[in-house]
């Protein structure tokens, strides 16, 4: 017998697409993913990326909701879901924009993203993970950060995300490491934690000296034989140094909690201990599927 999904929700990055087909006991019972991101889509390509992963779990005699977050919802998206201003509460789907799908079958809703007036900033997709972590700790109060290719810093107090700050860390990495003269010296993905807190500290202590630093691993590397992973751990740790000491407000005597289980995350809880903050780490694997959960269940909620 054919398992046709009750509802279906949708994470929809820049570079990647998942889903996850939902039963009546409120799981998933399949996914699927692709690398029909939103960078690669044009306008009308949308719809047939999300039906060649879901055609087969629709009931072709029943609407099945399909709740969307992510990238899905960009200006350059499937249709613009705008922005929530902060303080607000993680945006569910009553905040959702209605998508008219050719397909008779799927009834779309994309979740907006979140804002900052001062200091200019946005989310979109993050806030789907903050969802999930205030679902199962709705008295969190404290920092989360979530690291990774633009690093989010958000301070969480009575289940709003009061403010929140973008630092660009990881792209930055990815641009040096590629494409500047320091690609010769980092060259490998060996990993030296010695020099990459001695890299935190010295972007900390004196962030003015920050780009002759990064012109000394180059040095060090043809002059003192400096490894490459030594190399590249200290250019990590420069570059995160430099960004805690621009969000020390978020972090400096807060709770944080860093979401993700991977090396990153573990970089990241290494350098806020040596700064005398014990963060806890959140496995965010089942993060964005809480969170758009717990969208469904509001939208299902203003439709009784």
């Amino acid at each position: 017998m054919q398992h046709y999904a009750e509802w279906i929700v949708v994470d929809w990055g820049t570079s990647n697409l998942r889903v996850w087909m939902m039963g009546a006991d409120g799981k998933p019972f399949a996914s699927d993913r692709s690398d029909k991101g939103m960078a690669g889509l044009t306008q009308d390509g949308f719809e047939p990326a999300l039906l060649s992963l879901i055609d087969p779990y629709l009931n072709p005699d029943h609407v099945t909701p399909v709740i969307c977050a992510g990238m899905v919802g960009a200006r350059e998206g499937w249709r613009e879901a705008a922005y929530v201003a902060t303080p607000c509460a993680p945006p569910d789907a009553r905040a959702a924009v209605a998508v008219q799908a050719h397909d008779p079958r799927i009834a779309v809703h994309i979740l907006p993203g979140v804002k900052q007036m001062a200091a200019p900033d946005v989310m979109r997709g993050e806030e789907t993970q903050i969802a999930g972590v205030l679902h199962s700790q709705p008295e969190f109060d404290g920092i989360l950060c979530l690291p990774g290719t633009h690093t989010k810093w958000v301070h969480i107090s009575a289940g709003e995300i009061v403010s929140f700050q973008t630092c660009m860390t990881g792209e930055i990495f990815a641009l040096l490491a590629s494409q500047s003269v320091l690609r010769h010296s980092v060259t490998t993905e060996e990993w030296d934690e010695d020099s990459f807190i001695d890299g935190v500290t010295q972007a900390m202590d004196s962030p003015q000296s920050f780009a002759s630093r990064l012109f000394g691993l180059r040095a060090g590397g043809l002059l003192q034989g400096t490894s490459a992973g030594a190399a590249r751990a200290r250019l990590s740790g420069l570059l995160v140094g430099l960004e805690l000491a621009g969000t020390r407000p978020y972090w400096l005597g807060r709770h944080v909690a860093i979401l993700g289980a991977d090396s990153v995350a573990a970089h990241y809880r290494c350098a806020l201990a040596a700064q005398g903050v014990q963060a806890e780490t959140l496995d965010n694997a089942g993060l964005t599927l809480a969170g758009l959960t717990s969208a469904y269940r509001s939208l299902k909620g203003a439709l009784v």
